[in-house]
Parts: structure tokens; sequence; C-alpha cells
């Protein structure tokens, strides 16, 4: 037997009665981080902070990504509807403008687009249709 073969014998013959080693999770604090989180963290971040921030009746946080010329599980082209009180006598564009300041850190690294629909309680309840966003027109146009 040659020295290699030998001592890749010695090495299984060592293994052999050991357990497997164990593999760890991420270290995310005190709680573990469900599949939805690992496999969608820019969504859930948009939904965390979006929640966290404006109590929402309803919300809806949507990954258009798949719809653009991106990889596969891409996570840069949303969608977010957002009903909210705090949204009451708020102009448009200031509704707007506190939704992509709530979102500022996923707006400077990770999301490419953000179409928003930011309405009151008593708007969504007269009219909850959200117009459907255009095709992807193949990035730079080229």
């Amino acid at each position: 037997m040659n020295t290699v073969l030998r001592s890749a014998a010695r090495r299984a013959a060592t293994r052999v009665g050991r357990p497997k080693r164990r593999t760890y999770a991420p270290y995310t604090g005190n709680r573990k981080l469900n599949t939805t989180e690992m496999e969608h963290p820019v969504e859930t971040s948009i939904r965390k902070k979006l929640i966290e921030n404006f109590q929402p009746v309803h919300l809806d946080v949507i990954n258009e990504s798949f719809m653009h010329s991106v990889p596969k599980g891409s996570e840069s082209h949303f969608k977010v509807i957002v009903v909210s009180n705090k949204f009451d006598k708020v102009p448009l564009i200031k509704r707007h403008r506190l939704v992509n300041d709530v979102l500022k850190e996923e707006l400077q690294s990770s999301i490419h687009a953000l179409s928003i629909f930011a309405k009151t309680p008593a708007q969504w309840s007269t009219s909850q249709t959200v117009s459907k966003s255009p095709p992807c027109q193949g990035g730079a146009g080229l």
C-alpha cells in the first residue's frame, strides 16, 4: 500500500465512531432567522421597517425583480402598498418621501427601483386597485 493510501486509511480509521461535526446557524442575537428572512433579506427588511414606522392597516411588499433583466432570485425592484393612518392629511409627495426616508439604507445599497402606493385607510376602502407595473424596457434601452 502506498503512503497516500495508508494516510487516507489512517484518517478514515480515526473518524470512525466520532460524532459528525455540528453546523451552526449564523448568530442573529436572541432569535433564529426563519426561512423567509434568510431567502429574502431585502424584502424582510422593507416589511419590518414599514411596519415599525407606519403601523399599516394593510401592507404589501412585492418583489418585481423577476420582471427585469436581473439574475434569478434578485431583490432589486419592489412595489410597496402601505395603508396607514399616519398618512391622513399628508400630501402624496410627502408620503413618498416618508417611505423613502424609512427605506434609505435599502435604497442606497440594494434597491434599484421602488414603486410606492401610500394611501390612507379611507382611500384604500374606496379603491383597492393598484396600477400594474410596466414591462421591463431592457435596462439602458440599447
